[in-house]
């Protein structure tokens, strides 16, 4: 059975990539796609782990060969998810999480129409303000970017079908294992999963 496939977003400092982390340390038969990005790593990130970290060059050669589902250039850097990756897992019934912005779960909405989308929400630009200089890893300059896209962004959330405000980590977290559960259970993947329950007894 094909697994399920996710598409996780949110701005900048909303604390995605940590609710991720929380939800694959509880929940089982989930992973994360990781993803291919321009950008050189951030303190305490490790190639392979976070994100698959290359050159500018690298990363358009593998543009060229049609090897990414998605792709998208974001606070001045390259980002791409691989096709061949997504596909062999889910081949196997493993669900995963795409941690992607706005432009690429666009993308991978119209490749993959059963996509999941759940966007995360701070609860407010003020505390998403916060977050980003308490974290100290961006200049100035970059943190008043990251805030103007996020305005951009948060536009976006209606597009998705699920929206989890993250105020309160483990009330998000909640939320958010919540979603994969629940799609877990929708009928269909029941029937896949464990047909034998459904059939009558003799």
């Amino acid at each position: 059975m094909t697994g399920l496939l996710f598409v996780i977003t949110a701005p900048s400092g909303a604390g995605k990539s940590s609710l991720i982390k929380g939800l694959l340390a509880a929940e089982r038969g989930v992973a994360l796609s990781v993803s291919y990005t321009t950008r050189p790593p951030r303190a305490g990130e490790l190639d392979g782990r976070e994100y698959h970290f290359v050159g500018l060059g690298a990363f358009e050669a593998m543009l060229e060969r049609g090897e990414f589902l998605e792709s998208a250039q974001v606070h001045g850097h390259r980002y791409g998810t691989s096709q061949k990756v997504i596909e062999e897992a889910r081949a196997t019934g493993l669900d995963l999480m795409l941690e992607i912005d706005w432009q690429g779960a666009e993308q991978v909405r119209r490749l993959y129409p059963d996509a999941i989308g759940v966007f995360i929400l701070p609860p407010s630009l003020r505390e998403l303000e916060r977050r980003l200089r308490a974290r100290a890893q961006d200049a100035d300059a970059v943190i008043r970017r990251r805030l103007e896209n996020a305005e951009e962004e948060m536009q976006h959330a209606v597009e998705f079908k699920y929206a989890i405000i993250n105020n309160n980590f483990d009330d998000a977290l909640l939320d958010l294992r919540a979603v994969v559960r629940a799609e877990r259970l929708a009928v269909a993947r029941q029937l896949a999963r464990h047909p034998e329950v459904f059939k009558p007894e003799n």
